[in-house]
């Protein structure tokens, strides 16, 4: 058996209408995915206006590239660094207290490769209270990332990570435990 991408059909994936993804394109492109310095609190009004549920106290920097706001929930006192990028197709949930550091990829995405048409799979990302995802790390498609987890800089997590652990490499594995102080 072969791959034949001309049999790939994901007409049952129905994220939204074509005008509101069309027009959330156009938001998306001028107000989150450029270096120009917005206000938060106008991305934030944006972001809801669209769906997406946000806390107070959210801080998004330039360069952010969100899929779908209607499929995202982020919780209070989320940092959202430069060129991280929120694929989601499916889902996302971000608790309290998270920090997404620059170029980090949540990825909602994935295609089932043992299958010759390539079909679509999606699935949801959950990032529990104090979480860290380090700088150009990736969270991928059904992973849970449970309360203050870290995944380190450039590491790819696959599956779900325990609370208070660490995570490292590709893919990531669980390398010691978190110790929060005052």
């Amino acid at each position: 058996m072969k791959t034949d991408l001309s049999k790939f059909d994901n007409s049952w994936y129905k994220p939204g209408s074509a005008i509101k993804r069309f027009v959330w394109y156009l938001k998306n492109l001028f107000l989150f995915k450029t270096s120009l310095p917005w206000p938060n609190a106008f991305k934030v009004f944006i972001l809801r206006f669209f769906g997406a549920k946000v806390g107070k106290n959210v801080l998004i920097k330039p360069n952010v590239n969100i899929k779908y706001p209607w499929f995202l929930e982020i919780g209070d006192n989320v940092w959202i660094g430069e060129r991280v990028w929120i694929d989601n197709l499916g889902k996302v949930k971000i608790g309290n207290n998270v920090c997404i550091s620059q170029g980090a990829m949540l990825l909602c995405g994935n295609h089932n490769y043992k299958k010759s048409s390539f079909d679509l799979i999606v699935g949801e990302i959950t990032l529990e209270d104090g979480v860290w995802v380090g700088a150009k790390s990736v969270v991928c498609p059904g992973v849970t990332m449970k309360s203050h987890s870290i995944l380190t800089v450039g590491s790819v997590l696959t599956k779900d990570a325990e609370e208070y652990g660490i995570y490292q490499g590709v893919p990531a594995v669980l390398v010691k435990k978190r110790l929060v102080k005052d």
